[in-house]
């Protein structure tokens, strides 16, 4: 058995030269030594001389790729014009209720391909690319879990309210959402701030203002825009 064992030896001298030939070339280039790691460790792979290391697992806390289409529901009443669905998602549009049905199909630049009920539409993100990525915010919109079985355990007069798409002073922030959507990432740092700014249209701003026990204690803003917004049963 020795010429088996020569062989081998000599299989393992070329490759511990060949790494030290690659080893001086990396570093004679000037290549910072954090790359020049992941470079060595390359090289002593592919000669055999160790093993390639396990698949890093994910961060804790972030999502991972997710398969496409996905199918889902949307998280609270959404508004839109023609096919196309923001974040500024305002009131005085068309309205597409809380848990209607939605598939996603694929991401674009800012934006991503949905079907609402089988419709061809986009979820356009215009306002908060800078506070959370597309896939985060698509994910915000879009839930796994149809919110209607929840809605069905609000208050009667908070129901009606989710269903016209209209606040009421006692609701929950998650009330709230589900009215109204999530209020702009650009113009709000924190769900749990006390004050949402929100906005029916372009120009029609208003504030939840929430008070200790985190419902909504007044609404404030302009009598034209809050007259709108605030639920009035009956009406």
């Amino acid at each position: 058995m020795e010429h088996v064992n020569l062989r081998t030896e000599g299989r393992v001298a070329r490759g511990t030269a060949r790494a030290a030939v690659l080893l001086l070339g990396v570093s004679l280039a000037g290549i910072p030594v954090a790359a020049e790691g992941g470079i060595l460790r390359d090289v002593m792979v592919s000669v055999g001389l160790s093993k390639a290391p396990p698949a890093a697992a994910p961060t804790p806390g972030t999502a991972g790729p997710q398969a496409l289409p996905r199918q889902g529901y949307a998280c609270c009443d959404l508004h839109y014009s023609r096919d196309w669905i923001n974040d500024g998602n305002y009131a005085e549009l068309p309205m597409i209720a809380a848990g209607t049905p939605i598939e996603v199909l694929s991401f674009g630049s800012n934006r991503a391909y949905v079907k609402v009920e089988g419709k061809p539409m986009r979820l356009g993100h215009d306002y908060g690319r800078d506070q959370e990525s597309l896939e985060v915010w698509v994910d915000k919109i879009v839930v796994n879990d149809d919110p209607r079985p929840r809605i069905t355990s609000y208050a009667p007069t908070v129901q009606a309210a989710i269903r016209q798409g209209k606040v009421m002073v006692g609701m929950t922030r998650e009330q709230a959402i589900t009215s109204i959507g999530y209020p702009l990432t650009s113009e709000n740092v924190s769900l749990n701030d006390p004050v949402w700014r929100i906005w029916r249209s372009s120009r029609g701003e208003y504030q939840l203002n929430f008070g200790a026990d985190g419902r909504v204690k007044s609404v404030t803003g302009d009598d034209s825009v809050t007259s709108l917004v605030i639920y009035q049963p009956g009406r």
